[in-house]
């Protein structure tokens, strides 16, 4: 049986609590800059402890970087919902798809608050560097989840991975610089959508190729792949 009940009274004060930190957290690092702005000062404004903060968080870099690590919880949860095309050639369509489940579900508001993380990453070394080493993290449970779905291997399906994070960068700079001050979900699948309708012919620009670095490398890429 299915359990329509929603969030308890405890669950929506946590979640209350965390866009609170969240959006509170991005008005100071963007007005003050994020080294200069203190915890104490954070904990302050939203009226928690330093103890709430850390229940919730784990640093300053990560409640800076919330609205991107929610949406690629939101990816990895609906990558495991989806039912899996036995029949499908490559895991790119089903990569693809997933991401525009996951950005339909965000909750209200997170592309104003995507937009202001990502705006004070591009700014701020320390939040790179952690923005980059969480994609690591998440591409490796990407990889993890779809080995289980595919017999894809794993070199082919981590570098499908990587072309598909590529492309998504891609559309998240041209949509940073297109929205200015209103940030806007439909225009950031709109060029989402453009960014992966290109990965195909990618893939063919890759293909004409094959022979010419097989004959350059010695072996055509992956030949030996899963071989001992």
């Amino acid at each position: 049986m299915t359990d329509h009940r929603g969030p308890t009274l405890r669950e929506r004060k946590k979640l209350r609590t965390r866009r609170a930190l969240v959006e509170e957290a991005l008005r100071l690092f963007t007005a003050k800059g994020f080294a200069e702005t203190t915890l104490d000062e954070l904990v302050d404004a939203v009226q928690v402890s330093q103890r709430t903060f850390f229940r919730t968080f784990s640093s300053k870099e990560d409640v800076a970087l919330a609205p991107e690590k929610e949406l690629w919880a939101a990816y990895v949860a609906e990558l495991e919902r989806r039912p899996h095309d036995a029949d499908a050639g490559s895991p790119l369509g089903e990569l693809l798809e997933t991401m525009f489940g996951a950005l339909a579900g965000m909750a209200e508001g997170w592309e104003s608050r995507f937009l202001a993380s990502r705006a004070l990453a591009d700014r701020t070394p320390a939040l790179t560097a952690h923005s980059l080493r969480h994609c690591a993290e998440v591409t490796d449970v990407i990889v993890e989840r779809m080995a289980a779905r595919t017999a894809v291997d794993e070199l082919r399906l981590r570098l499908t991975i990587e072309l598909m994070v590529a492309a998504w960068r891609w559309a998240l700079r041209n949509w940073s610089a297109e929205a200015g001050e209103g940030a806007d979900r439909d225009a950031l699948r709109r060029w989402t959508r453009t960014a992966f309708a290109a990965l195909p012919g990618v893939a063919d620009l890759v293909s004409e190729e094959r022979d010419r670095l097989g004959d350059r490398l010695g072996d055509r890429p992956g030949d030996r792949v899963g071989n001992g």
